[in-house]
């Protein structure tokens, strides 16, 4: 077990008693990381969102300079209610080696292995910068990834590579399908059902919009990337639900189709995004104003998580599987804030601590032998900045 375990358990701790829910402040954990990160010396900037309720924190160790190395993790954590806990939620709870409790695991372990190195990574960090990163509201749409990415922007900062703690049960991965969520609105004309062509029927344009849903869901299986090793191996869509009317005699004048795509390459998203515009304003909004102008189709956008798209040169799947050991690179089917940073263009790896099967479920939890695993594959980290990575 590494010598950092016991700090790393202690911080984890900490970290489990803060209630960061995504629909909650983590002002309060972001405080907490602030003061042990400026205590480890690192330059500690905060960014808040509009409300000033959530933050993100971005700390630097070493020379502000391009080509710095990026360690990511959200703050933010899954609701527990209806959820059958055997312990207290956010009271951590050590046993069988391994810490119960929200967010032990999602992610909240990689967060304090992170910050228990920080004063060793310190001492040996040199000429390439290394960053701390940690975000509001990934489980909701990673707004605060977007966010930071942002931030980064503004201060004319562009690291070299990310390594996104997620858990991975220490498995170096290097790819995921983005997942884009939509919900679109149809606006049209109420009246009685006897005279159909005298209202504009929302509930009718959005089942021709689902049809069309399903034509590009066809398409897209022939846009499949030869070399693909998703499953499937495509962009996929679904439609999650179509709601509207109000009785069977009513012509309805409100509809909404929710819908999402997971695209394996971003060109995709762009694809089916333009295709819906051009069927919207060439074919749906014509017929539906020639009864009503004031008839219109709005879609709401409500996530786009950029995907991690594998490629050829990938020097933060490379250090990883060095640091680790690991054999090959794999791909994950869950989002991260992986595909944020490549889309920023740096290189991005995930790997983390603990198993994707225990997140977002009662009793989470990280085992030990995983923050120690963990721990190494830092340490080592460690030992490469300080040999001029």
């Amino acid at each position: 077990m590494s010598d950092h375990l016991p700090r790393t358990t202690e911080l984890l701790e900490q970290m489990i008693a803060y209630p960061t829910i995504s629909d909650q402040s983590n002002l309060d954990m972001i405080a907490a990381l602030a003061d042990l990160l400026d205590a480890a010396g690192a330059r500690v900037d905060l960014f808040h969102d509009d409300t000033g309720a959530k933050a993100n924190i971005f700390a630097t160790l070493g020379p502000e300079r391009d080509g710095g190395i990026v360690l990511s993790g959200h703050t933010d954590v899954v609701p527990v209610a209806d959820q059958d806990w055997t312990t207290d939620p956010f009271l951590a709870d050590l046993r069988d080696d391994r810490v119960y409790g929200r967010g032990s695991c999602d992610m909240k372990g990689f967060i304090a292995a992170c910050v228990a190195l920080a004063p060793s990574f310190a001492s040996r960090v040199k000429d390439r910068p290394l960053h701390f990163a940690f975000t509001y509201d990934e489980e909701t749409g990673c707004f605060g990834g977007q966010a930071l990415i942002q931030s980064l922007r503004d201060k004319g900062l562009t690291p070299g590579l990310a390594i996104i703690g997620e858990p991975t049960s220490m498995r170096v991965i290097e790819g995921h399908k983005g997942c884009f969520e939509y919900s679109t609105h149809f606006h049209g004309l109420a009246g009685h059902g006897s005279a159909p062509d005298r209202g504009v029927n929302a509930v009718e344009y959005a089942a021709r919009y689902v049809t069309r849903l399903l034509d590009l869901k066809d398409e897209l299986r022939a846009r499949a990337p030869a070399s693909s090793r998703f499953d499937p191996p495509w962009t996929t869509i679904n439609t999650g639900g179509l709601t509207g009317g109000v009785a069977h005699n009513v012509i309805p004048s409100a509809a909404r189709v929710d819908w999402e795509m997971r695209p394996v390459q971003n060109s995709d998203a762009d694809f089916v995004k333009q295709n819906l515009r051009d069927y919207c304003a060439n074919v749906l909004l014509p017929a539906m104003q020639a009864v009503d102008p004031d008839a219109r189709i709005d879609t709401e956008m409500i996530a786009e998580v950029t995907g991690l798209e594998p490629a050829d040169a990938n020097e933060a799947r490379d250090i990883v599987l060095e640091l680790t050991g690991g054999a090959r690179p794999d791909l994950v089917a869950f989002g991260t804030e992986a595909g944020l940073f490549q889309h920023y263009g740096l290189s991005a790896v995930v790997c983390g601590p603990g198993s994707i099967e225990q997140a977002h479920k009662a009793d989470e939890y990280v085992s030990l032998d995983q923050l120690s695993q963990c721990l190494d594959m830092l340490d080592r980290l460690g030992d490469r900045l300080s040999d001029r990575l």
